[in-house]
């Protein structure tokens, strides 16, 4: 299954609510955060590992409506730095299905040329396996030229972590000289 699905069947009702949506103004940009998976595989008797492959089959889902609404930004906020805090067989999962779906992209990258679709992964990409790192790179760097629809994939990340390193590249800019000092900041 690949974060598009181009063969998705809506029902009767969904095609119902999609011409309802339509009729109004929708943002150009929206966000998802991942977030219930193992709680979902709990309730279900499932292990979490399943929770999380039918989260994902829900994403697709997701992303699918989006691009049907014509919505062109997308966010997925995947996997936090707190993340790394569970099991590390669950981890471990997660960083497997990461790759996974990477390489998924680079698989049918010739889908996501056709729809222009840019991915970019944001986030502390240097707490990423090597493996995941690469992947993630690779998708980049095949996709950086498509301009009709963007994926950001959020991993890795959380706002302190992003604060921290805005405000270091901010003062390694002035340092070097690349940025000037503010003359309201004393």
């Amino acid at each position: 299954m690949s974060w598009y699905d181009r063969e998705y069947k809506y029902s009767f009702i969904q095609k119902f609510a999609l011409n309802v949506l339509k009729q109004g103004v929708l943002p150009k940009h929206v966000a998802f955060i991942m977030d219930g998976n193992r709680r979902f595989a709990a309730n279900r008797g499932l292990l979490k590992s399943e929770g999380h492959r039918y989260g994902f089959s829900k994403l697709t889902e997701t992303i699918t409506w989006c691009h049907d609404l014509g919505i062109t930004e997308v966010s997925v906020y995947a996997f936090s730095i707190e993340n790394f805090k569970r099991p590390e067989s669950e981890v471990n999962f997660l960083m497997n299905l990461a790759a996974e779906k990477f390489q998924e992209f680079i698989d049918k990258n010739d889908e996501l040329t056709e729809r222009g679709v840019c991915v970019r992964v944001i986030g502390n990409l240097s707490l990423l396996p090597p493996v995941v790192r690469r992947l993630a790179a690779q998708v980049m760097l095949l996709t950086r030229h498509n301009t009709k629809a963007t994926l950001n994939i959020l991993l890795a990340y959380a706002t302190r972590d992003e604060l921290t390193h805005a405000a270091e590249s901010i003062r390694l800019g002035v340092q070097e000289g690349v940025l000037l000092e503010s003359p309201w900041i004393s």
